[in-house]
């Protein structure tokens, strides 16, 4: 049956296309828009008669995607938006020194100095040179290097090559120079430099986001990233044979982002099935005033569909589009790169405003598919069934898993999440920044201060950056303190999907990893329980970090604790913890918790395989 003109209407107002931009030219276009809203909603009711119709978060709560200039090497960083730095970043994270010893050098007023300096200009309205002189003595171009925080435009600007077609469709320079290199001048003006640049990639290039050898991640994990990305990045969107799928994240109460990630991954699954693109809408967690912006491409479209004529809209229904152009900031591009090019979400976004594209099955909505058909989608069988090698690096109860009955999902979840947060956006970049150095700041200083002039501030030697700091070793990580391990200790209301166990059985699982690794004892801790916190004291040997955040004090549901801690906050921290445990060397977790399996599977495509994985329980479905 045709379906009507209100099914249809309602059909596309519910898919938000939601990119952000935050120029001022385009909140203006926005005010105009719904002035034009409201003037032709008077004009036609005049014609027609119609009738008119608990807690508080700390944390990242204040986090902003304000960018700023470091120091002397040039490095920008995202930032948190304070105008008192100090009171902020000691609220974001804790560096937790259970041996309580005192100062023992006269060093430390120097390594203070340089911490809380690095910190300023973190904040998001940096300091005039004449406020940072005033305030520490020293000009910015006096500061040291940092070598625990990331250079965030410049990763986001290198990553934006490597993630773009050219101009004439031709594939990202993925096997030429890496990270910075592939800016490096001289390969713009060598012809023979140029010209091997320009030649085609090969079907045998992997991604720049994967790390290590195909030995050291899943099976098949380059090959399967690479063709990921080219069947969402076609050459010519505008292709009649191209069909899409426009989903936006799940946000049924309760919800966790882990939860969010499995239905995504179940509709990536549908979308290479069917040989369709995949389009991401509205994303909830990222509705909040750190992921600020309205696309005015979204205006463009809208106004397009008004002006078609094609169909006759009500007044609430022009409203209810007007409203849906306002709230539309909430976009997985807040946190990571988006899952198809530009021109393919805009052709997508273009194709819901066409009813006889539904028809036809050019395009396709959420509400397509039944729910089992996403939470339990096909694996795709393009590459065989590589999960069936999978290597038994799992420990559970001193025994490896070697088999189990859902290899198939966890290999392909890994590929599915590890493909969806391939490159971090600046705003990501920026929290990283500000958890490191929260947690590493101080001894980071320590490390830099026993590597220049003793008399530094008062004796400062600025000297140029060579090339080969700023374009090979600029792509090196930034620095943690190593060997670290991540720790993620789930307990509260998961008890009833899963079994759950004491923080001492966690720490039980660390002792094992450090008989065998002595130099052992840095510990990233994440975790929604103050009581686990309170036990880390018991263990004056371990270094914990964790981010400090209002936690929870007996036991309430994860919904609750979420609400309490506000959007922002609760969106972020998670996530720093999440990409924090990809980057330690070893983790611990619990694989009965959908946040733990996701955490294991970025992991496992991100050259850490052989590290191995401890875990408190097995999957709740094996």
């Amino acid at each position: 049956m045709e379906p009507t003109n209100q099914k249809f209407l309602e059909r596309v107002v519910s898919q938000k296309a939601l990119q952000m931009g935050s120029s001022f030219p385009c909140q203006i276009c926005v005010v105009g828009f719904l002035c034009g809203v409201c003037l032709t909603s008077l004009f036609l009711a005049v014609l027609t008669s119609v009738g008119t119709f608990g807690f508080t978060g700390i944390s990242f709560s204040s986090l902003s995607m304000g960018n700023s200039p470091l120091n002397s090497s040039s490095e920008i960083i995202n930032a948190i938006t304070s105008s008192d730095y100090q009171s902020k970043v000691k609220e974001t994270a804790r560096w937790v020194d259970l041996k309580g010893r005192e100062p023992e050098s006269d060093d430390d007023e120097r390594v203070s100095l340089l911490t809380e300096a690095w910190g300023a200009l973190l904040a998001v309205r940096e300091p005039e040179e004449s406020e940072f002189s005033k305030r520490f003595g020293l000009s910015k171009s006096s500061l040291p290097n940092t070598p625990h925080l990331e250079n965030c435009k410049l990763s986001a600007q290198v990553n934006k090559r490597l993630d773009t077609r050219s101009g004439s469709g031709r594939f990202p320079p993925w096997t030429t120079w890496k990270g910075s290199l592939n800016m490096y001048p001289a390969t713009e003006t060598d012809e023979n430099l140029r010209s091997f640049k320009d030649q085609p990639v090969s079907d045998g290039a992997y991604p720049p986001w994967i790390v290590g050898s195909d030995e050291e991640n899943y099976p098949l994990t380059r090959k399967v990233q690479s063709d990921i990305w080219k069947h969402q990045h076609p050459v010519n969107c505008h292709d009649p044979n191209i069909k899409f799928i426009v989903a936006d994240w799940e946000k049924l109460p309760g919800f966790g982002i882990g939860a969010q990630l499995a239905g995504m991954a179940g509709l990536l699954a549908i979308a290479i099935n069917e040989k369709r693109v995949l389009v991401t809408g509205y994303f909830n967690r990222a509705d909040h005033d750190g992921c600020k912006g309205i696309n005015c491409n979204n205006l463009l479209l809208v106004e397009n569909f008004l002006g078609t004529g094609r169909t006759v809209l009500t007044i609430t229904a022009m409203l209810y589009f007007a409203l849906w152009i306002i709230a539309s900031r909430g976009s997985w591009s807040c946190y990571f790169f988006l899952e198809t090019s530009q021109e393919c979400r805009d052709r997508a976004f273009e194709l819901i405003t066409n009813k006889e594209a539904w028809e036809k099955g050019t395009i396709k909505g959420k509400d397509s598919y039944k729910s089992k058909e996403i939470w339990t989608a096909k694996v795709p069988r393009v590459w065989g069934d590589p999960w069936s090698y999978l290597q038994p690096t799992t420990d559970i109860n001193g025994s490896l898993i070697a088999v189990h009955h859902k290899m198939d999902r966890r290999w392909w979840r890994a590929q599915a999440v590890r493909y969806l947060m391939r490159f971090q956006t600046e705003y990501t970049c920026g929290l990283l920044n500000v958890a490191r150095h929260a947690a590493f700041g101080k001894e980071a200083a320590k490390m830099v201060l026993a590597s220049i002039d003793r008399d530094w501030p008062k004796v400062i030697t600025n000297q140029p950056k060579s090339e080969i700091e700023e374009f090979v070793w600029s792509n090196h990580r930034p620095w943690v303190p190593r060997p670290l391990l991540s720790m993620h200790v789930r307990m509260g209301d998961k008890a009833c999907e899963m079994k759950v166990v004491k923080f001492e059985e966690y720490m039980e699982l660390a002792h094992r990893i450090q008989m065998h690794f002595p130099h052992l004892k840095n510990v990233w801790l994440s975790t929604e329980m103050q009581e686990v916190i309170d036990k880390t004291r018991s263990y004056p040997h371990w270094n914990f970090y964790y981010t400090n955040v209002t936690r929870q004090v007996g036991n309430v549901s994860m919904a609750t604790y979420e609400a309490s801690l506000g959007r922002k906050t609760s969106t972020n921290y998670p996530l720093v913890n999440f990409l924090m445990a990809v980057e330690s060397d070893f983790f611990i977790g619990a694989l009965g918790s959908t946040w733990c399996f996701l955490i294991d599977g970025m992991r496992n495509t991100g050259g850490k395989v052989m590290a191995g994985y401890l875990s408190v329980n097995k999957d709740r479905f094996w």
